[in-house]
C-alpha cells in the first residue's frame, strides 16, 4: 500500500512541475493567463483533473498490475494569440512541460545513482519519462500536437486542429488496442539508457 502511495505522490509532483513549466513559459513569451488564473503554483491541488489525474492512471495501474501507468494534470490554460512570436512560441510552451519531466526525470536519475532511496528515486524516473513521451505524441491537445501544429503550414494546422475534440477518444482508443503502451515505453527506455538506469 505505501508503495501505492509514494507512486502517486511522486506523480502529482511530476505532473505539477509539468503544467507549471507551461504557464511560467506562458507568461515568459507574452501570455499570463495561467499567472492571473493562479496556475503558476507548486500546490498539486490546483492542477488535479479527475479523468487525466485520477481515474486514468488509477485504470491503467489496476489493468496493467502496476506495470503501466500514464496521465497528466489539468491543462494550464494558455490563450496562444498572445504569444510572440505565436508559432516558436506555441511550440516553446508545448516543449516546456515534457521537457521540465525530462530534467526532473534526470535528476532523479543522478540521485538514484548516488544514494540508497533506489525505489522512490526510480519510480521518479519511469513517471517524469512516462509522462515526457506521453504528452509528446502527436495526438491533439496532448503537447506533441501543438509542436506539430506550429511546424504544419497554416492550411493543414488548421485541418489538424479539427482533430482536437476527438482526442480523447483517440487516447481512449489507443489505450484499448495497446497502442498506447507499445507508443510510450520505446521512449521510456531510449531515455533510461541515456540516463544509465534499468529499462522498463
Amino acid at each position: 500500500m505505501w508503495m501505492w502511495i509514494l507512486g502517486f505522490a511522486v506523480f502529482l509532483v511530476s505532473v505539477t512541475v509539468h503544467e507549471v513549466a507551461h504557464g511560467f513559459t506562458a507568461v515568459c513569451l507574452g501570455d499570463d493567463t495561467a499567472l492571473r488564473k493562479g496556475r503558476i503554483s507548486l500546490n498539486p491541488l490546483k492542477h488535479i483533473d479527475l479523468f487525466w489525474t485520477i481515474l486514468l492512471p488509477l485504470t491503467l495501474f489496476l489493468t496493467t498490475g502496476g506495470k503501466f501507468v500514464i496521465g497528466q494534470a489539468k491543462p494550464v490554460p494558455v490563450n496562444f494569440a498572445k504569444l510572440r512570436p505565436y508559432r516558436a512560441g506555441m511550440i516553446g510552451v508545448a516543449l516546456a512541460g515534457p521537457g521540465m519531466n525530462f530534467l526532473a526525470a534526470y535528476l532523479f536519475s543522478v540521485l538514484y545513482h548516488r544514494t540508497a532511496w533506489t525505489i522512490f528515486l526510480i519510480l521518479g524516473v519511469y513517471l517524469n519519462l512516462a509522462l515526457g513521451v506521453f504528452n509528446l505524441l502527436p495526438i491533439p491537445p496532448l503537447d506533441g500536437s501543438r509542436v506539430v501544429s506550429g511546424i504544419l503550414p497554416k492550411k493543414w494546422a488548421r485541418r489538424y486542429a479539427y482533430l482536437e475534440p476527438y482526442g480523447f477518444m483517440i487516447v481512449i482508443a489507443f489505450l484499448y488496442f495497446g497502442l498506447l503502451r507499445n507508443a510510450v515505453i520505446p521512449g521510456i527506455n531510449l531515455f533510461c539508457r541515456i540516463y544509465g538506469v534499468p529499462s522498463v
